[in-house]
């Protein structure tokens, strides 16, 4: 059979009978890559910082299992992942919305921003170790800090979110034939996004609306599915995938 007469599912890797590990996977776009590549016949656990958070959305989404863990002590990361055989797709999305200005901040709360992604995948990645399947992938986050940084705060967010990038890039070929990945969202209507900016929520969306090209945020949905789409295609390796709603070109 030539390339051009397979379809398109023949082109993707199946989900049907892995298990996917969704570390940030209890809200957000982290829910719902989980709850799609459950419908895509993935066994999904996912992990989340909060225990009664993390039981709720396995058990209100039919997912497979839940851990809780807080990602910056590593020791609660090798606990939740201790037990479970083999994980064919993991997926590092956990990560709070670090900003504070460079030389007032505290530098306890501004190292957060690298703990909860760079130190928070390599303990993950060290606690499974060969139980991460060699045909499987690995998809971190980075967000578009890292191609447009801002006077707001974010300086060192933008880095620890570039640095997502550059250690994915690395690790595809560290840990090849294991696949490395980044998402890269841009505004995405999320929870944590709500957390972030409380009250000033409204003014921020009407800003970014009026400045998108689609004039829109993105959805969980839509970044999710991207999040399914780099689990579940085969070629796709050392990428960063930019969900942003053209947000880089404005």
């Amino acid at each position: 059979m030539s390339q051009l007469s397979q379809t398109p599912q023949q082109t993707l890797s199946s989900l049907q009978g892995t298990t996917t590990v969704v570390i940030g996977g209890t809200s957000g776009i982290g829910l719902s890559a989980a709850v799609q590549a459950k419908a895509a016949g993935s066994r999904v656990i996912v992990v989340g910082s909060n225990a009664d958070r993390a039981r709720q959305a396995a058990a209100t989404h039919g997912l497979d299992g839940w851990r809780a863990a807080d990602v910056t002590k590593p020791a609660e990361l090798y606990s939740a992942l201790e037990d479970i055989p083999q994980v064919d797709h993991l997926v590092l999305l956990a990560g709070t919305f670090v900003a504070g200005k460079t030389l007032e901040a505290d530098l306890g709360y501004l190292a957060r921003a690298f703990d909860e992604r760079i130190w928070a995948s390599i303990h993950a990645l060290r606690a499974l170790g060969n139980r991460l399947s060699s045909t499987g992938s690995v998809t971190f986050i980075s967000g578009s800090l890292a191609d447009r940084p801002n006077a707001y705060g974010t300086a060192v967010l933008a880095a620890a979110s570039a640095a997502m990038e550059a250690l994915a890039r690395g690790l595809a070929l560290e840990l090849a034939p294991v696949r490395v990945n980044t998402l890269s969202p841009g505004p995405i209507d999320t929870p944590i996004l709500a957390k972030a900016l409380g009250d000033a929520k409204d003014g921020f969306v009407a800003s970014v609306e009026a400045s998108l090209p689609l004039h829109r945020l993105g959805t969980a949905e839509q970044a999710g599915a991207a999040v399914v789409f780099l689990m579940s295609n085969g070629f796709m390796n050392g990428a960063t995938l930019n969900v942003d709603g053209g947000a880089r070109l404005v």
